[in-house]
């Protein structure tokens, strides 16, 4: 699989690609092969750095192989952590299955919590009309013009408070009310 910029590449980016292809890795990004190089290039350029330091904490004017290598250890120290050994993860995972799983209280199903504690139960007021006589009274003129006005009543309101009280029972439905069945 030859690209058209292939022999116009980098022998870095020629590198990072056959690392790729040697790990299988066979469809990938063309910028994989750019994020794999700056992070190659960050990497060696933060142990040179760290090289010169030691060299020059030695008192050595030219960085050698054992600057590089304790660079190299420091790194893989400070950067990369080590799983813990498997006896040790044996004996956690033993410490840790000791102890039973709690038992399922629920039935089949999903648990849901009680009903007092959820937020779906009605919360809500209805005003129940009380029943007068089976004569309607006849309305008039003022009844309309003051029935428009009035035709939605606000609890604050006092007039519309007696108003609701003389004609009108109240029913409030309280949020977590428990419902007989």
């Amino acid at each position: 699989m030859t690209e058209v910029g292939e022999d116009v590449m980098p022998k870095d980016a020629k590198i990072v690609k056959e690392l790729l292809k040697s790990m299988g890795v066979d469809d990938y990004e063309p910028r994989v092969v750019n994020q794999f190089l700056e992070l190659w290039y960050r990497y060696v350029v933060d142990v040179l750095s760290d090289s010169q330091v030691y060299a020059e904490h030695a008192g050595k004017s030219i960085i050698d192989s054992d600057d590089v290598k304790l660079a190299i250890q420091s790194k893989v120290n400070f950067s990369f952590s080590q799983p813990p050994p498997r006896e040790v993860l044996l004996e956690l995972a033993r410490s840790r299955n000791k102890v039973p799983l709690p038992k399922s209280i629920a039935g089949l199903g999903i648990p849901l919590p009680p009903e007092q504690d959820t937020l779906i139960n009605p919360n809500y007021q209805l005003a129940i009309p009380k029943r007068h006589s089976m004569q309607a009274p006849e309305e008039t003129e003022e009844d309309e013009e003051t029935a428009d006005v009035n035709s939605n009543p606000n609890p604050n309101n006092p007039q519309d408070r007696r108003n609701l009280s003389q004609g009108a029972q109240r029913v409030s439905f309280p949020l977590g009310a428990k419902h007989s069945r």
